[in-house]
């Protein structure tokens, strides 16, 4: 089967389920968001990560690509994927993740800065995805505006499984915390955000 198909030429893309959408459409941007966070949890690993990171990580970019999966299925035919959706159970493994890498950590008393060691920087370019992941899922739900509205559309375009948006949000913050997990294990600190001083 050849790679390129020209059935997008047109600017729209199939879901599963049979149908076709613009690719500008707000479900296309959420799970190619979704892909892009992938990618950058990808791309943190391959810096090599610890071993306890690592495994947490795995298990996530299998995740990821059910979490995508589902919002790329036309509303409705989600359960036509031969595939286990996220459930609390994913959200719960988050948690206790975050507990764990948290319980290794010293009280955070300041706001930090993206960076430190390599591994650290690459999982917060990975959180800040994850949270642009999660507002484009909500733009789903939320009809693009923000408030809820639909805008005239098809009500059944905008059913998001609140269990999405909740593994999104745990996730964005265990990113973070595993970030700062990385720094520590390399003796290298977190940089905190000193603000500005006002003039005068």
């Amino acid at each position: 089967m050849k790679i390129y198909t020209k059935t997008g030429d047109d600017g729209t893309t199939g879901l599963f389920g049979g149908g076709r959408v613009a690719k500008a459409s707000a479900r296309v941007d959420a799970y190619g968001t979704v892909d892009e966070l992938n990618a950058t949890v990808g791309l943190a690993r391959a810096h090599g990560l610890e071993a306890a990171t690592e495994a947490v990580l795995e298990q996530v970019q299998v995740d990821l690509f059910c979490l995508g999966a589902e919002l790329a299925c036309v509303p409705g035919k989600e359960g036509k994927l031969s595939m286990k959706p996220i459930d609390g159970d994913d959200i719960e493994r988050l948690e206790k993740a975050i507990d764990a890498s948290e319980g290794q950590l010293p009280p955070l008393m300041n706001f930090v800065l993206p960076g430190g060691s390599l591994q650290a920087a690459s999982l917060h370019l990975a959180r800040t995805v994850c949270r642009r992941a999660e507002r484009a899922v909500l733009s789903i739900r939320d009809g693009g505006d923000g408030r809820g509205g639909q805008d005239g559309r098809d009500a059944r375009d905008a059913e998001v499984r609140r269990e999405l948006i909740v593994y999104l949000n745990r996730l964005s913050d265990l990113l973070f915390s595993l970030a700062r997990t990385e720094n520590r294990a390399k003796n290298i600190p977190d940089i905190p955000w000193v603000p500005r001083q006002p003039k005068g």
